[in-house]
């Protein structure tokens, strides 16, 4: 394998790749251009990773190149962020929800009862795209409801609405912050913050801040 085969496009690739596909699906999963994911396939198919056959290729998951690159992925991607920059891959309808919404809409700045040796991710998906979730994280050792380590927390809905905040699905803002008004104990302090980075006239101070001033 020639050592620029080994780049962003085809990492993104592979994570994205199923067992049967065809390079337009892959193209539009990873927002690269039809021209470009050709042209990274088509090296693929020539290290034998896949197999071309009428209009599709055929994922060879014996393949020795295959499977030391996706051995790769697994043991040099942060597990956090590969839980995280998989979702986008995976071509499912899904949005971050709970903690992670919080997460989002505060821009990083408010993350609570998760560490290292206990990530929950919480995500929203809908009922007919779980199959596919699952083949993903089969595909990729992803954890679901774990007792420790980084794993899925995925709820299950009939119909998703989600809106686009960065490079994720989210829930609204909106339902956001119901979610922390119902839990203000955990979330006051991040209503504090939306509050000030949107300008919602929420009202909410933060006692710890409150009692120091």
């Amino acid at each position: 394998m020639d050592i620029e085969t080994l780049n962003p496009y085809v990492i993104r690739i592979l994570i994205s790749a199923r067992d049967q596909d065809s390079m337009s699906s892959i193209a539009k999963r990873i927002g690269l251009s039809y021209g470009w994911t050709h042209k990274w396939v088509s090296v693929l198919i020539k290290e034998g990773v896949f197999k071309e056959k009428w209009n599709g290729i055929i994922l060879q998951e014996d393949n020795q190149i295959y499977k030391k690159i996706m051995q790769f992925i697994k043991n040099t991607i942060n597990p956090i962020n590969l839980y995280y920059s998989t979702l986008p891959l995976m071509g499912i309808s899904y949005s971050l929800t709970q903690t992670d919404a919080v997460y989002v809409w505060t821009n990083g700045g408010y993350n609570i009862a998760r560490y290292k040796e206990f990530y929950p991710i919480f995500i929203k998906i809908e009922k007919k795209d779980y199959q596919t979730f699952l083949y993903y994280c089969n595909k990729l050792g992803l954890n679901i409801k774990a007792k420790d380590g980084t794993f899925y927390d995925p709820k299950l809905v009939k119909k998703l609405i989600s809106v686009k905040n960065g490079k994720y699905d989210v829930d609204s803002l909106e339902e956001t912050i119901d979610f922390m008004k119902n839990n203000i104990y955990n979330f006051e302090p991040a209503l504090e913050m939306i509050d000030e980075m949107y300008h919602k006239k929420l009202g909410y101070k933060y006692k710890e801040a409150s009692s120091l001033s």
